[in-house]
Formats: structure tokens, sequence, C-alpha cells
């Protein structure tokens, strides 16, 4: 069942997330979009190239005049300038000018280093997200977010960069290894918490469900998604205000990702810091001991963490005051009110962040208990 969702930038329709089983209706979409005759460039990775490169050249076959790809190694430290260089010196091999297109086809490093890629390349040509990772499709498509990683700092360079058009093929999810469906199901998780507690119940519901990957499940789990950050992004497009909402989990969880060297997969890390959030809102008296472990458990059906060994609470409290989220000397945090309502928080001290770490933190004295 197919399904078509327009995003406003400004109150104006920017692009559409097209929800589709297979790549067969991306071909008439491009046709629409007057990208006939055009040049493109595929971008992905060495794990995406495998999968899906080959099948999707064939359902695009016909729409443009030249059609050259490019692959990375698969990996987040391949999130960085250099690859994006690379981009951009096959583009200039190939003779793109900015009338040509970009197709990020991949997960959300894929789609981050396209879109930053197309943002600077002649000043900014266009780009299409076809994410075929479930974080990807809930989420890191979405909003025109996009960019680098630089050294150890997580996104500190990038742009916004609005695509052209996201399309969702759901088929791609049923091949994706275990460990990576379900480090989609953090941010799936997150939009539940902070502004949809129907979700989060919808969630619990449909656990079998999702676990078994049932089509009609996943179309629902990510159209659910979809509405929930086409809500947030059409209010803030630019991260000035509501947006910084989706950072929740965020700050911990990208100085663990840093911290462990990017061992974690993004949606593991962002589980404990979703955790440890949760925690300081319990803290602060805004959710109950009940509703606090019940969020906390509710990551462990999906494989997703909510302890970590091996870290130093202090190290992750100085890496984190880096974050680009930060304030000067105020690390911003998101927290709840309750489930389905999240809000910022400038008052976090450094012991409330210590202590938030220390109750994800196992240690060897656990361990023996």
């Amino acid at each position: 069942m197919s399904k078509l969702i327009t995003v406003n930038v400004n109150k104006k329709p920017a692009y559409d997330i097209m929800l589709e089983k297979d790549f067969s209706m991306l071909k008439g979409k491009l046709v629409e979009l007057e990208y006939t005759g055009k040049r493109c460039c595929i971008v992905c990775d060495s794990n995406t190239n495998k999968l899906y490169l080959s099948k999707f050249k064939k359902a695009i076959e016909g729409v443009f005049d030249t059609v050259v790809d490019y692959t990375f190694e698969a990996g987040e430290e391949r999130k960085n300038t250099d690859t994006v260089y690379s981009i951009i010196e096959t583009l200039v091999n190939n003779s793109f000018d900015r009338h040509d297109i970009l197709i990020a086809l991949g997960g959300g490093v894929v789609g981050d280093i396209t879109g930053y890629a197309a943002a600077i390349y002649m000043r900014g040509i266009d780009f299409v997200q076809v994410p075929t990772t479930l974080l990807a499709c809930v989420d890191s498509s979405i909003g025109g977010k996009t960019g680098v990683d630089f050294k150890s700092y997580k996104n500190l360079v990038g742009a916004f960069k609005m695509p052209s058009l996201v399309y969702i093929a759901i088929d791609t999810l049923l091949s994706l290894p275990e460990r990576q469906y379900y480090n989609g199901m953090g941010e799936v998780m997150k939009y539940g918490l902070i502004m949809d507690a129907s979700l989060y119940e919808w969630i619990i519901e449909k656990m079998y469900d999702i676990h078994d990957k049932k089509y009609e499940t996943l179309e629902e789990m990510v159209g659910y998604c979809i509405d929930c950050k086409k809500r947030i992004v059409e209010k803030d497009p630019f991260e000035k205000g509501d947006r910084m909402l989706l950072n929740f989990g965020h700050t911990i969880g990208h100085a663990i990702e840093r911290e462990k060297n990017f061992e974690f997969l993004h949606g593991e890390c962002i589980s404990l810091g979703m955790v440890a959030a949760a925690y300081m809102s319990l803290k602060k008296e805004k959710i109950s001991s009940d509703e606090f472990y019940e969020i906390r458990d509710m990551f462990v059906p999906f494989n997703l963490p909510i302890t970590i060994d091996n870290i130093d609470p202090q190290k992750i409290l100085e890496t984190l005051k880096h974050d680009k989220k930060s304030n000067g000397k105020t690390v911003k945090f998101i927290l709840l009110k309750k489930v389905g309502k999240a809000y910022i928080d400038e008052t976090v001290t450094d012991e409330e962040i210590l202590a938030a770490i220390r109750e994800i933190h196992f240690t060897e004295e656990d361990m023996k208990a």
C-alpha cells in the first residue's frame, strides 16, 4: 500500500516522502520531477552496493542520460570530508553541473554524506534520499540535516539541504541484519517517548509483529514515525526551537559513541542516552519510579542496551560538553515531563549528569554483586 507525504518548509511544499513496497514506483516519480536526460550519481556504501545497487539501477533505467556510482567502505569512520571530496571528484570527472542529481542509496551515513556533498557542490545540486535502514527511514533521511564527523566530533561539519524526494522501499528492511534492524528501534522509541504516547503504546502492543518484520506492521510503524518527524521539522525546519526535542538521548549517546570509538551503533548509544535522560527526569520528579523502570525495560525486548561497561563517567561528561548542542557552559538536555511529552532543560548540573551516567554504567562491582 503506497503512502505519499508532503513536507513543507516555511509553509510551502518542499519535498515528498514516498512509502512504497519496493523500488518500482521510483522511476515515474523521477520523471515527474523532470530529471529525464540529466546525469545521476548514486552514492552507496559497500553493504548497499552488494545488496541493492544492481536492482536499483534497473529500477531507474531510462530516466537519466548518464548514471555513475560511487561506493565507499561501510562504517562511521568513513563519514568525513575525505569521502565527500571523493564524491565531488567523481562528479567533476563526469562533468556534472548544478542541474544534475545525487542519489543516496543506503543508511544514515550514506544519506548524511551525500546530502552534504550535494549542498556544497557548485553551491548546491539536487539530491534524493533512498534510505535502506530502519534508522534512516524513520529519522535521518527526513528534515534536511546533512553533515560529516570532524576528527572525533560527531556531525560537527554540515549544512541544511532539503532533499528533492525521500523514497522508502519497505522491502529493504527485510534484508537488514538483526542488529541493524533493532538499531533503528531506538529512534522509533524516541518518537513515542518525546511526543506521542499512543505510538509508545502501539509499540508495546505490536512488539511481536515488529520482531517478525510483518510488512503491514513495518509500513504502519515507519509511517507513524514519518508523521511525527514531519510535525516537528515543519514547525522548526532549521532547529531553532522545538526540533531540539529530537535530540532526546543524543547528548550522552553521542559522547558514548565517540568514547567507545563507534564500537556501538548509533541507535544503541542513543538508547543508553535515553535511559540516562529518563533517569534525570526521575530525579527531577517529572516522572515516577514506575515510569522510569518501564521506559528503561522497554528497550530490552528490542536488543537495545540499557547498561554499558568500561566507560569513564567523568570522561563522558567532558566529552559531551564539547557537543554541538552545548551552549557555552550550559549543556541542553531533553528530558521528559511524562511519556509522550518532552522539554528542553538547561539547568542540569554536572553532578546530575554524572549520576545519570553512573546509572547506566555497569561496573565490575555490579558483576560481583
